[in-house]
């Protein structure tokens, strides 16, 4: 088993973003579309150097942020932000193609597929084609879109259905870079299964969400099932520590990651010998994960292939 650790969005070595925001409310006030290309402008230079950083530092797989294209799912605020940079989008694509990393996309709380709201399914349905547009702008082959199942309103049973519903009216292309993940709250990994059982769509395991939520499931009769459903990549899995173990707590990511935690886990599931990528979403981001990287080392006799690759 071959194993790559990731992290998400910000460094936390480099005083870099990728995620100045111009905000609505101000763009309305100034209507100051110099201001938001420069926004734009940084932000894609900005991930540029992460790349780099990434690159140097023998990191292959990395989510890309969701804000790096300020308002361009809002309705009346209408620009090309495809063309008009794709200078920019390409020195992005060489560096991520020519070093094969892996990148992907995780919208945001306000992406709701399965929402009662007419409004709000029209809103994701464009938020899902923003991210996809730059991934295709990337030209990234295996384009995954990572969303959760969403709402709960009328349960459970209804709320899948809805899922299920909304899911047939996306494109194709959108609807094959769809991947699914359980969360901490209300849908598990059960209720993913079941979806992929009905739509064929992969999911992403979520182990802090597992551990928050779940029916008494045993993670480990089922991770087999959840790791099948990637057919043309590796699987993913998110991995974070709970800040503490209050229950008020429980659900927020610590900065850093339980080694040993992390390691049982390594081992109850190095039998299955996939080859599977890990995202850390400790709060320390790419520190956080050194961090563990040098606590793997000193506890196990797992062989390392690089910086943040090893093998089982």
């Amino acid at each position: 088993m071959k194993i790559r650790l990731g992290y998400a969005c910000v460094t936390e070595t480099l005083n870099i973003t990728t995620s100045t925001n111009y905000t609505y409310t101000n763009y309305i006030k100034e209507k100051d579309l110099d201001k938001l290309n420069n926004i734009i402008k940084s932000n894609l230079e900005g991930l540029k150097e992460i790349l780099n950083y990434n690159l140097k530092n023998n990191i292959h797989f990395y989510r890309l942020s969701s804000k790096l294209i300020p308002l361009a799912t809002k309705e009346d605020v209408k620009f090309n932000y495809i063309d008009k940079y794709k200078n920019e989008y390409k020195k992005i694509s060489d560096i991520i193609n020519k070093n094969k990393m892996r990148v992907d996309f995780h919208p945001d709380q306000f992406c709701v597929l399965n929402s009662i709201k007419k409004e709000v399914v029209s809103n994701s349905i464009e938020i899902l084609k923003y991210h996809y547009d730059i991934l295709d702008s990337l030209k990234i082959k295996d384009k995954v879109l990572i969303l959760h199942i969403g709402s709960n309103v009328f349960g459970k049973e209804k709320s899948l259905s809805r899922f299920i519903k909304n899911y047939s009216l996306l494109p194709k292309n959108i609807k094959d870079s769809i991947v699914i993940e359980n969360d901490d709250k209300v849908f598990n990994i059960k209720d993913c299964l079941y979806l992929n059982n009905k739509l064929d769509i992969p999911i992403v395991l979520d182990y802090h969400h597992y551990i928050c939520n779940n029916n008494k499931e045993d993670l480990y009769k089922n991770i087999d099932k959840i790791f099948s459903t990637w057919k043309t990549i590796n699987p993913k899995i998110h991995f974070s520590s709970p800040k503490s173990k209050l229950k008020k707590e429980m659900r927020s990511h610590n900065d850093y990651i339980d080694s040993e935690i992390f390691i049982d886990f390594i081992e109850r599931i190095k039998h299955l010998n996939y080859d599977i990528d890990i995202m850390i979403e400790a709060k320390k981001k790419d520190e956080a994960m050194f961090r563990l990287i040098r606590e793997i080392k000193y506890k196990t006799n797992y062989k390392f292939i690089d910086d943040t690759t090893f093998i089982v």
